[in-house]
This record gives structure tokens, C-alpha cells and sequence, in this order.
């Protein structure tokens, strides 16, 4: 360090002859140093808006690949290396900042040891001398403090660090400092503290000459960032240490690893929750009774019903996977076919394999009713095929697919199973329902977005029917009880004195006995109607609030929409400013039920394929369909789909 000592010497001496204090000479000094290195400074500052520029690609990658590591860092790298980004880059001016203060040491003892006027305090080290001396370190940890303050607003990269990563380098500036402050000599502490805020200015130049606004979209990095945090948010808050003791974490783990542990598996489903397994019901039951197929069932919910279901049925293998896991499950899938009810399938979290691209991913209907209206632009577009209920399902698919100039998906003339089911039920008890009963019951059966039923009309309703000698039973949506608690207490407190036997608010979901005993059904957008109605053959009476449009364009498509054409088909539709007229339509409606009966049944003959048979349609369909996969992979044709149709007892290797 001799070496640098003897350079930077004369420029010290040089400094002090112009302003005749040391004080001001390291100041100087420090300020030439700053000028030196403004080439290095402004290659940092280049460096540093390079990453941030890929932090929106960096961020959706993240969602892309979602919890999994090893991929994550293979993209991260190769996107280092694409836009010629250099992580260590940052470290270059630390490490010159070191070199510097190795140097400069020995000209602080050359000048301190020649006994010159005013350099008592300049030598003096806090650890030995004590004293005042010691301000010397504390105004070093100050001036570090001050430094990271600005730099967390002014500087490109830094300010786009998490408040973690910031509290981080910053700690770490103050603590380098203090420490530094404390055993080195008083001038040594001042060229360090000289620096620390040099490097404000310093930052605020290289902001001039290279503005990191003329290089980065902040609207896209905040768009990315918000994917990102939304996707984090669904571990709900739970440190990796609490995580790791749950014991649903640890089952969680368990059932991932014995998830990718079993090959070959030919048919997975993905489930969101318990109320899910309904709609997959047929399906999995005609699979399990007509081949030896195993049936993989991954659930988000751990108390989903299909555990319970496992434990007597050996050929069903349940997976517990939380909505975070998932994502990665999801993308790392190997399978032959899968099949889900959840919508936007690659749009959003859950991602189509990137480890097997031949996977038929297969969409299942959670409803009878339109693909217009209530579907995102994008709902179905990443599925290969969609099991239909029903001609109009297929009518509207081809028409959006023709308008919007995307590829034609398989679409199944499948059914719905879960009609079929309500149907065999309500035949074996209607005799019991209608003994049960002791008077009419009008059921409210309401949505749960915006301006539904219970929002803006609801107390009106109930009001009109009182005192009528109905039983008036108000069912909200699951999801109303569950975001909007407060409100739905609210309503029931609103009428606490009217008796139960008269005014009943279910709280109950998990049965349909009170929309199967209904006689009239009360409902604004809900598609509960469509299984009422075709199942009892009762009439339904619509509230025209505000309709449930997740597609703002639907009217693009010039779809006779069945969400409104079947309002006025299977009953009444009543405007906001008609309610006067609700009591004597629902009257009328009571009075006239064999004519409601005769035109509900003539529509339900058309509307749904394969009635009273959905399920075993779906279950052929999927079994068709693993054949097929396993055919392509030993090069055989395979059997056609009506070739299978006549050998429903053929059985799939598992």
C-alpha cells in the first residue's frame, strides 16, 4: 500500500497548500476521488437500469415458473446474459472505495507523525483515545444513514428493492461504517463520511447524464410487480417457519412428493374445493366401472370430500395441494389428460405443462348456461376440449372462435351430470317433498356480485311476501356469506321478528333439498335456475339488476344470448321499477303450474345432450381419450370413438 500512499500523498499535500486545513484537503481529496471514478459510477448506473428494465420479464418469469427454484434461475441467468446484465458490477466501486482507504491510512499517519499544526485529532482512533473522538464513528453510521435514505429514492436499482432488501443494505452501510469509524484514525472516519455523502451528488449526476426514465417502463414494472404479489399473497402471510411446522404444510409436501413420484399417471383432476367433486361425480364413477383406470385427484381443499371417498375406493388417488403449491404442480404436470372446471386455464396462475406439451387438457362445465356474457374474452382458449351440456354451449364456442380467429377446440355433446343427479333424486322423493309441506315455498336465490338481490332490492322483496302464507327461504351465494358477512347479519337482524317458520335464512350450502322443495325460484343472474327449473319443471321469477358481465364485448358477437333468452322462457323477468307486480306474479305462478310444467319440459328436451346420461357420456369421452394417448405413444391408430362406444367394458391400463 506503500505505492498508493506515495500517489495519493502529493495530491493530499497539493489540496492543503490550496486551502491551508487538513479537514478540507481530505474533502478535497475526497471530491477528486468522486471525479476519478464518475466513469465507474456511470457504468453502475447502466448496469443498474439494465436490471431493472428486466425486472418486469424478471417478475413474470416468477409467476411463470412459480416455486420452481431450479427453472426460475435457469431463466433468470440466461436473462442476465441476453441484456448484458452484471450482477457483481455493483460491488466494483465498494471494493476501489477499500483499496482507496488502504492507501490513504498511510498518508493520514505521514501527515499525524510529522507533528504539523492541527493534526492532533486528525490521528486520534476512538477505541484508544476516547472521548470526543468517538463522534467521529457516529457521525460516520449518520452519514451512512443519509446516503441510504436518498440513495432508496434516487438511485435506479435500489429503489426498486423490497423495504427487506433495502433494510438490508443499509444496515449493513450504517454498521460498516460505525465499525470503520471506531478503529481507524479521525481523518480516516472524515474521508469516509465525505464519501458517504459525495455519493448523493454523485448519484444525482449519473440520474443527469443517463435518466433511467428514458429506459424503464414503470407502468409495466408495476403491472408485473402486482402479478407477483397477488400470487405471493395466496400463502396467506405465513412465515417459512410457521409454514414448515403446519401440519397441513407438511401433508402438503407429502402429497406433492407422492404426486410426482407416481408414473404413468393417465387422468388427473384438479379440484378448487370440496363442491367441485359434483360436478366431476359421473365422470369419475363410469371410469371407475368400466375400466381399470386410476384416478388422480388433486384438491386445493384438504377437507375435501374425495378423502372420505378414497378410503373406499382404492383406484382413486387423492392429493392435498394448497392454491400456491398448485401452480407449480400444475406446471410441471405429467399426465395424458386433466381435467378441471376452472376457467382461464394459462391466462392467469394456473399454467398448461411446460414438461409434456401432448397433455389434453379437458374443460368441464359448471353450469348449463351461456359462454358470452358470463366468460372472460379468453375463458376457454387454452383447452383442447370442452365437455358441452348442451347445443347452444356449442353454437355460441363456434361462433367466438370464428370471430375472434382462434383455433377450433374438440366440443363434446356430453350432458350434465349434475342435472341427472338432481333429477333421479327429485323423482324418488317428490312424493315426500310435496307431503312435507304445508304451504308454498318461494326460495331468493340471488348472485353474489355487485348490486345482486341482496344489495339492492332484497327487504322489498321479503316485504311484498309476508303475510302471505308462503315459507320464504333466502339462500345466498356461499361467496356473498363469505366477503360480505357483516351485510348478510345485517339483513337477517333486519328481520329477526319474523319466526322461521315463515322467513328462514340458510346458512347451510352443503345440501339443495331447499331449492329441490321450492315452488317458485327468486334469483337476479344466479344460474341455480337452469337446475331448478329442468329439474322440478317450476317456473322462475328474474330480477333485471344489473346483469353479471365478466365480458365487456360480449355483444361483439351477435350471440342470442341464453343467459336472457331463458329468463322469459322459464318464467318471469321483472325490471327494478316493476317490483310492485312481484306478489301477483308469483301468484299467478302458483295458480298455473301444470301450464309452467308443460313449457318448461318441451324446453329441457332441447336444451341438455344426453339427458339422464351426462356422466357416462363424459367418463366414455375421457376413457376414449387416455386410449388415444397411450396409442399415439406405442404408434398404433387406436379405436375410433364409436368403435369404443359399443365396448364400454374395455379396460384402460392404469
Amino acid at each position: 500500500m506503500e505505492a498508493l500512499a506515495d500517489v495519493f500523498a502529493p495530491i493530499v499535500q497539493a489540496c492543503y497548500d490550496l486551502s491551508h486545513n487538513w479537514w478540507i484537503a481530505i474533502l478535497l481529496f475526497t471530491l477528486i476521488v468522486k471525479i476519478v471514478l464518475m466513469p465507474v459510477a456511470l457504468w453502475v448506473q447502466k448496469n443498474s437500469i439494465v436490471m431493472v428494465k428486466v425486472m418486469p420479464a424478471l417478475n413474470r418469469l416468477k409467476v411463470r415458473y412459480y416455486g420452481d427454484a431450479e427453472t426460475i434461475g435457469e431463466k433468470q441467468t440466461a436473462l442476465y446474459k441476453e441484456q448484458h446484465y452484471h450482477p457483481l458490477l455493483s460491488l466494483i466501486p465498494l471494493a476501489l472505495q477499500i483499496v482507496i482507504l488502504f492507501g490513504l491510512v498511510d498518508v493520514i499517519h505521514r501527515i499525524t507523525d510529522s507533528g504539523a499544526a492541527g493534526t492532533e485529532f486528525l490521528g486520534l482512533v476512538p477505541v484508544e483515545a476516547g472521548g470526543i473522538s468517538w463522534t467521529m464513528p457516529l457521525l460516520a453510521a449518520l452519514s451512512a444513514a443519509v446516503m441510504g435514505f436518498a440513495q432508496n429514492r434516487i438511485n435506479p436499482l435500489q429503489k426498486e428493492q423490497s423495504r427487506a432488501e433495502k433494510n438490508t443494505t443499509n444496515g449493513l452501510s450504517i454498521a460498516l461504517s460505525l465499525f470503520l469509524g471506531m478503529f481507524v484514525a479521525a481523518g480516516m472516519a472524515f474521508y469516509w463520511i465525505c464519501s458517504n455523502l459525495l455519493s448523493i451528488a454523485v448519484q444525482v449526476v449519473c440520474n443527469i447524464a443517463v435518466n433511467p426514465r428514458n429506459y424503464i417502463d414503470y407502468d409495466e414494472l408495476e403491472a408485473s410487480r402486482r402479478e407477483l404479489e397477488e400470487l405471493n399473497a395466496l400463502s396467506g402471510g405465513r412465515s417459512r417457519w410457521r409454514s414448515w411446522r403446519d401440519p397441513l404444510a407438511k401433508r402438503e409436501r407429502a402429497d406433492f412428493k407422492r404426486f410426482f413420484g407416481t408414473a404413468n399417471k393417465h387422468i388427473v383432476f384438479y379440484s378448487e374445493g370440496s363442491g367441485f367433486y359434483k360436478y366431476f361425480r359421473g365422470a369419475i364413477e363410469w371410469l371407475l366401472a368400466h375400466s381399470d383406470i386410476t384416478v388422480h385427484y388433486v384438491t386445493n381443499d384438504p377437507d375435501d370430500r374425495i378423502f372420505a371417498l378414497a378410503e373406499q375406493q382404492p383406484r382413486i388417488f387423492p392429493y392435498y395441494i394448497g392454491e400456491k403449491r398448485a401452480i407449480t404442480l400444475m406446471m410441471k404436470m405429467d399426465a395424458d389428460v386433466v381435467v378441471t372446471t376452472l376457467g382461464d386455464l394459462d391466462n392467469f396462475y394456473i399454467k398448461r405443462s411446460y414438461v409434456r406439451r401432448d397433455i389434453e387438457y379437458v374443460y368441464m362445465f359448471h353450469h348449463m348456461t351461456s359462454m358470452d356474457m358470463t366468460s372472460t374474452i379468453g375463458e376457454y382458449d387454452n383447452y383442447d376440449t370442452l365437455l358441452c351440456t348442451g347445443p347452444h354451449q356449442i353454437a355460441e364456442m363456434r361462433i367466438i372462435e370464428d370471430m375472434r380467429g382462434i383455433r377450433h377446440k374438440n366440443l363434446v355433446e356430453c350432458g350434465y351430470d349434475l342435472l341427472d343427479r338432481d333429477l333421479e333424486d327429485y323423482a324418488m322423493r317428490q312424493q315426500d317433498i310435496e307431503a312435507g309441506k304445508d304451504r308454498p315455498s318461494i326460495v331468493l336465490a340471488p348472485s353474489w356480485q355487485d348490486d345482486n338481490l341482496l344489495d339492492c332490492c332484497i327487504d322489498e322483496l321479503i316485504g311484498s311476501l309476508v303475510g302471505r302464507g308462503y315459507r320464504i327461504v333466502v339462500r345466498p351465494h356461499p361467496e356473498y356469506t363469505k366477503r360480505y358477512r357483516p351485510r348478510w347479519e345485517a339483513l337477517q337482524a333486519r328481520w329477526e321478528s319474523v319466526g322461521p317458520e315463515e322467513l328462514y335464512f340458510e346458512q347451510d350450502f352443503s345440501s339443495n333439498d331447499t331449492i329441490l322443495t321450492a315452488d317458485v325460484i327468486v334469483t337476479d343472474w344466479s344460474s341455480v335456475f337452469c337446475e331448478f327449473c329442468f329439474t322440478t319443471l317450476r317456473p322462475a321469477v328474474f330480477i333485471d339488476t344489473p346483469p353479471k358481465v365478466r365480458n365487456p364485448h360480449w355483444r361483439d358477437f351477435g350471440i342470442d344470448s341464453t343467459d336472457i333468452n331463458l329468463r322469459n322462457r322459464l318464467g318471469k323477468s321483472l325490471a327494478l321499477d316493476e317490483l310492485a307486480l312481484f306478489p301477483d306474479v308469483i301468484a299467478d305462478m302458483l295458480a298455473h303450474r301444470e301450464q309452467w310444467r308443460d313449457r318448461i319440459l318441451s324446453i329441457r328436451e332441447g336444451f341438455v345432450f344426453n339427458l339422464g346420461s351426462g356422466g357416462a357420456a363424459a367418463g366414455r369421452y375421457l376413457l376414449n381419450a387416455v386410449l388415444s394417448k397411450q396409442q399415439e405413444r406405442s404408434g398404433d391408430s387406436g379405436p375410433s370413438q364409436a368403435n369404443h362406444d359399443q365396448e364400454e367394458d374395455h379396460h384402460a391400463a392404469a
